[in-house]
Parts: structure tokens; sequence; C-alpha cells
């Protein structure tokens, strides 16, 4: 009898592994890599390419599996001279393929952040990694202010820019702004701001730093998610030295004009906040993709292990599924802890 049972748990737990095998079902844990703030991906010919904030240089990871990071290839494809307005303090770059080329979009300054504006590289490469890259000198609108995490997306056949800047030269509110692009590397009308901190847990932001304001209320890191008929804008409100760092909504129709303020709908409350519970603190700046197979959404985001870690080299990617509110609304749920099993993404081989 005990040879028996010993020979029917061992057929079990081979159909068992049989079943997972031929399902695909493969988890992984968060998070991806050790550090990375700021963490962008695209999908394009069935690689995913990553890229996060590294200070000095643009740095590009190439994957199959975006919970892989940590084994991928990855390569250093640009850094900027010394001595330049852009050599310094690297922050947010998005990699976008437009009209058949690679653009990498960046906020740089020369160590001092007061000069931080948005620049702009160009790769005729079908694959980021080959070719050269090519600096195409600095992206901004008529008022040339202060500005970070630019991104761009399309729109009715029309191309248009989001960014964090501020009003005028001094900090104390960072706002998200949006203008039309004329192509790839110009942007071709005056900016429009479309939201500013306005409710208290957009407003976390006391430093203690001499060199800084008292205090500082900031949305930035915007990203745009489509979905059906609607666009929906998700940005990083609150200061990122704070664990109060948060994801917003701005909500807008895709056949609204995009460059009237009255377009966009802010949600009253935060989509995405740290939870405690699972130590997840100042969960923020945030990309999109879709699993291999297109059927399932997912966000990637940064966030810090343990409260009080700021914004430094502690703050490491994440990925999580989401789903979709009735009202056809992204449901980010809760962050999820470390270390939690998660099933990878559907369709990844």
């Amino acid at each position: 009898m005990k040879k028996m049972v010993t020979a029917c748990l061992l057929l079990l737990l081979f159909y068992s592994a049989a079943i997972a095998q031929n399902t695909g079902d493969k988890t992984f844990t968060n998070p991806l890599l050790p550090s990375g703030a700021d963490p962008w991906v695209i999908c394009k010919d069935g690689f995913y390419y990553y890229t996060n904030s590294t200070g000095g240089n643009i740095v590009i990871w190439k994957t199959k599996d975006i919970t892989k990071l940590s084994t991928a290839p990855k390569k250093a494809v640009w850094a900027p001279p010394p001595g330049t307005a852009y050599s310094k303090d690297l922050w947010a770059p998005e990699l976008h393929f437009i009209n058949g080329k690679w653009y990498v979009y960046f906020a740089a300054d020369n160590g001092d952040n007061n000069n931080h504006r948005i620049y702009v590289l160009e790769n005729s490469s079908a694959d980021p990694m080959e070719g050269t890259w090519e600096f195409k000198g600095k992206i901004s609108d008529s008022t040339d202010k202060w500005a970070i995490d630019a991104s761009v997306f399309e729109n009715n056949g029309g191309w248009y820019m989001i960014w964090s800047g501020w009003e005028g030269d001094h900090n104390g509110q960072q706002n998200i702004y949006i203008a039309k692009m004329k192509d790839a590397i110009t942007i071709g009308s005056e900016r429009v701001k479309i939201s500013s901190p306005a409710y208290q847990w957009e407003t976390n932001g006391d430093l203690h730093d001499a060199g800084n304001p008292a205090h500082v209320s900031v949305n930035e890191g915007p990203e745009i998610l489509k979905h059906k008929d609607k666009l929906f804008l998700i940005y990083s409100a609150s200061g990122c030295w704070t664990d109060f760092y948060a994801l917003g909504m701005l909500t807008a129709s895709k056949n609204s004009d995009l460059l009237n303020p009255a377009s966009w709908i802010k949600t009253e409350e935060p989509v995405f906040k740290q939870s405690p519970e699972s130590s997840v603190y100042a969960p923020g700046h945030n990309s999109f993709f879709k699993s291999p197979d297109g059927r399932e959404d997912w966000i990637l985001y940064h966030a810090n292990s343990n409260p009080n870690e700021g914004c430094g080299n502690k703050r490491s990617p994440r990925a999580q599924k989401f789903t979709w509110n009735k009202d056809g609304s992204p449901n980010f749920d809760m962050p999820m802890k470390d270390g939690q099993s998660l099933t990878v993404p559907s369709g990844t081989k």
C-alpha cells in the first residue's frame, strides 16, 4: 500500500508539472532588478527594450521575457561629452520608434538642477542596440523653462509631447504640460498646462536640504495609456523623496482637443499608492506594456522596499498585471510585495 501511495504521488507530481509546462504557467518575483528608477519599456518585433535612469548615460536592455531583466543583455548606447549643458543628471530616458527611426528622450543638466531641460537622440537602425545614436539637441517649447520626464504619444494622426515643468524660473511646483509636435525632434505649438498639484496627496514634498525650498508640490512622470475611446494620463504626484509618492490620473476623450485643459479631467484620489502592509513605498514613475500575446495589460513602475529610502538607488523596477473597470478606466489594485510569486505575462516563452 505504501508503494502504491508513493507511486500515485509521483504520478500526480508528474502530471502537475506537465500541465504547468503546457500552459506556460511560469512565475517571477519583484523587483526585476535590484536598482533602477524611472523604468521604461517598449515592445517591437517580439523583443522588449527596457531602459531606466542611470544618471550618467543611456543603457538599453533587450529581452523576450521582461521578467528576466536581470539576465538580459544590456548595452550602454550613448554618453554625453563632459562640460556641456547636458553632461550630468540624465533622468528618465524613454525609447520610442517613430516613422522608422528610434528616439530617446531624456532630461539632463550641467550639474545644476535649475538647468534641467529635455534632449533627444536619434538612431535609424532597426535594432536600438545597434547602429549609431546621434545627439539631435534640445527639444523645447518657446518658453524654454525647466523641464523633465518627457514622453510622446500619437493620437488621431498627430504626435504630442507631455512633460513635467516649472511655470517660471524657480522651484516650488511641478506641473504637467502638453504640446503638439511638428516632428519627432521639434515641438510645434505652445505648451499648455493640464495639471497642477491640487489635492493633499499631490502636495507631500517637505525638503530639509538648505539648497531647496522648504516645500515642493509635484506632478511629474506623465505617461499615456490608451483604452477604447479614452486617453488616460497617469502621472506621479508628491515628492519622490517621500513615501507618499503615488500615481494620479487625468482622463480625456481621444476625439477631444488635447491642447484644451478642459478636456482633461483629474481623478480625485490616487490610482496607485504605497502599501505598508506589503512593504512597498513611494511607487511611481511608470510605463505600460502588453503581454507577448497581447491579451494582458501590465504596469512597470519603481518603488522602495522600506520607508524613508527617498529618491536614491534603492528604487527598483517592478511589474504587475492590471485590469479594467466597468467604466473603461484602469484598475491597478495595490502594489505586490517583494518576493511574491506572480505568473509571467501571457504568451511569454
